[in-house]
């Protein structure tokens, strides 16, 4: 029984293009989106002319004050325009190599998200901010970022052609590093 129980999760492995230096990759990927995300916010705040700092799961003005209140939105801005332009850079390198690195570069910065809006605290999240910054429905720009990393997303899945299972083997994975990534972050505050 357990033989055909690891066999068969072998074989959905396989079918899912899920191998250990894939399941290996999902932890480097993870901290890159991060702070990929957080460089988003970093690089705005630079360019407005604040003095920022970059940590692994957060960016804000080195002394707490921004130049001018205006740019919390455009800071606030800056990391899921950064998530949305990795899952689309890493959706142009799947559609071209087929690649399920590329794959899982554009599944975790989609799954990020998703993840952070729904169990991070929405009312902390990027879209809650700037939603409420530009005195809008709380839901409507976290709606707007969700779907469109999810129509990026299902593409990458038809140009891989995944099933379903495959997609639950790679949330597992995400969910697995993601939480990693909050422990790290937990230790070193």
């Amino acid at each position: 029984m357990i033989k055909s129980f690891t066999k068969r999760i072998g074989n959905d492995f396989k079918d899912s293009k899920i191998n250990w230096k894939v399941a290996s990759a999902f932890v480097p990927i993870s901290f890159f989106t991060y702070l990929f995300h957080e460089f988003g916010h970093w690089i705005v705040g630079e360019i407005l002319g604040n003095d920022m700092t970059l940590s692994l799961n957060s960016s804000h003005s080195r002394n707490g004050e921004l130049i001018n209140d205006a740019h919390n939105l455009y800071i606030s801005i800056g990391g899921p325009i950064f998530t949305i332009l990795q899952a689309l850079i890493f959706l142009l390198i799947t559609q071209k190599t087929k690649s399920v690195y590329a794959y899982s570069i554009a599944f975790f910065a989609v799954f990020s998200r998703f993840f952070s809006i729904i169990f991070g605290g929405f009312n902390q999240q990027d879209e809650a901010r700037i939603a409420s910054m530009l005195n809008t429905n709380k839901y409507l720009v976290a709606m707007i970022v969700l779907l469109v990393l999810l129509i990026i997303i299902w593409r990458c899945n038809r140009i891989m052609k995944l099933k379903m299972k495959a997609i639950g083997y790679f949330t597992t994975l995400s969910t697995f590093t993601i939480l990693l990534v909050i422990g790290v972050n937990e230790l070193i505050k």
